[in-house]
Parts: structure tokens; C-alpha cells; sequence
């Protein structure tokens, strides 16, 4: 008993606590001695892949702050009309254009579910072991000025760099400043090649032009988002007016 115990101390000690709690886990199987030693070993060292696993994920989810945290792609409703096809969604399904660094733009009118289907795919990546940070647009920018503000703002721009994705919710939702969006150039510059970015907005990529006002800084804003991206236009109305019809909100 005192050997069994040392032993659960020193995993313990070594943050082996997925293969611990299967230790425990045995010892209260009958039949466990049915199994020879290396298949019981075996099922310690799968417990404690899987501990770690799900340790990291959590990490992940907890680091990238999606809006909705338990948004994932097997619950999106198809039966909606809204235009999307479960092809659009099984392309980008295993996270492939993360690890490439490409794009991926959502746009569609409020309440057609860009937002879930954002979340839903930086909930994937971080799955996939990719880290992930989430923004809703207005305070993507009020980070940024207030990095600015105080003295933050070379460490902000790095934290931004090192995401293997980032995601921009509902971005044109409000007036932004030029300068902000030359910001926002910045942070894309550094991402260009190294990282995805993934944006949602309201209105149609032909309208950015115009939403970010300054033809310079359009035309290189879009070059670093356009060229690589996927897109996924959604259509039809507001989901929410259809929840009579259909209760998923996805």
C-alpha cells in the first residue's frame, strides 16, 4: 500500500495526473489482472495522452475568449436558408487553412449566424492545437488604442503575431477612425504569411473599400486579406425571425 502511494505522489510530481487517476481506476477493477502488463500500461499511458489533450484544448479555449466557447462545427444547421453548403464548411473542417496561414471571410446580414460560425471555427482550431484569439471588432480597436495609451502596445502587436489564428467579429459594425484602420494594417502586415485571420462583418467584401475610407489603406488591407482567402457569403434573413420555424439559432 505505502509502494502504491509513493507511486501516486511521484506521477503526481511529474503532472502525470491523467495516468494516476487510471491507477486508482484499476485498482478498483476485479478483473484487471486479467490483462497482461503491457496492455495495462497501455491504458495508463492512453489516459494520460488524453489528459493532456483536453488539458491543452481547455488552455486554448480559455486563452482565446470566443464569444461563444461551445460553438462547433457538427451543430451547425444546414436546414436553414441561409446558402451554406456543408461542402464550404467540410473544406475547412480540419483546419488546413490555418496551418497555411490563409483567410477565411464570413459575411451575411445581422443574425445570420456569422458569429457562430466564427466561434464555431476557432473552436475547431484550438481542437486542432492552434492558438487562438477571438476579438469582437469594436474592441479589437479600443485594445489597440489603449495599448497605445499605455505603453502596451509593442506587446499587444506581439501577442497578435503568435496566434495561429485570429478572429475579427462584426468588423464595420461601428465608425472607426482611419487611423485605426491603419492599425489594423499593421497587425495584418505582421500576420501576412504567418498567420489566419478570420473576419466576420455585415457587409459585403466590395463595400470595404468604402467602410474603411482611406484609399491607401483599403487597397493594402484587402490585398492582404483577399488574395489567399476563403469566403463565405451567408444569405436570407435574421435567424432569429425564424426560430418559429426552426429553434437552432446556428
Amino acid at each position: 500500500m505505502m509502494l502504491y502511494h509513493q507511486t501516486l505522489d511521484k506521477l503526481r510530481t511529474l503532472r502525470l495526473e491523467g495516468m494516476a487517476q487510471a491507477l486508482e481506476e484499476q485498482r478498483q477493477q476485479k478483473d484487471i489482472t486479467d490483462l497482461d502488463f503491457e496492455a495495462r500500461f497501455a491504458l495508463l499511458v492512453e489516459r494520460q495522452w488524453i489528459w493532456k489533450e483536453n488539458r491543452g484544448l481547455a488552455t486554448r479555449l480559455k486563452y482565446a475568449q470566443l464569444k461563444i466557447p461551445n460553438a462547433t462545427l457538427e451543430d451547425i444547421d444546414y436546414r436553414l436558408p441561409r446558402g451554406l453548403k456543408r461542402a464550404h464548411i467540410d473544406q475547412l473542417r480540419a483546419s488546413g487553412w490555418v496551418k497555411q496561414a490563409r483567410n477565411c471571410l464570413i459575411t451575411g446580414a445581422t443574425g445570420t449566424g456569422k458569429t457562430y460560425l466564427g466561434c464555431a471555427f476557432g473552436h475547431q482550431a484550438c481542437r486542432d492545437g492552434y492558438r487562438t484569439i477571438y476579438f469582437y471588432a469594436p474592441k479589437f480597436f479600443r485594445a489597440l488604442q489603449l495599448a497605445q495609451a499605455d505603453g502596451s502596445q509593442l506587446a499587444l502587436l506581439k501577442k497578435l503575431a503568435r496566434a495561429a489564428l485570429l478572429i475579427i467579429d462584426d468588423l464595420g459594425i461601428t465608425s472607426t477612425s482611419p487611423k485605426q484602420y491603419r492599425d489594423l494594417l499593421e497587425v495584418l502586415d505582421d500576420r501576412h504569411g504567418q498567420g489566419a485571420t478570420l473576419i466576420t462583418s455585415q457587409f459585403p467584401t466590395e463595400e470595404w473599400h468604402g467602410i474603411i475610407g482611406d484609399a491607401t489603406v483599403a487597397d493594402a488591407i484587402m490585398d492582404r486579406l483577399i488574395h489567399n482567402a476563403y469566403r463565405i457569403k451567408l444569405e436570407g434573413e435574421s435567424i432569429r425571425k425564424l426560430r418559429q420555424q426552426t429553434p437552432s439559432d446556428k
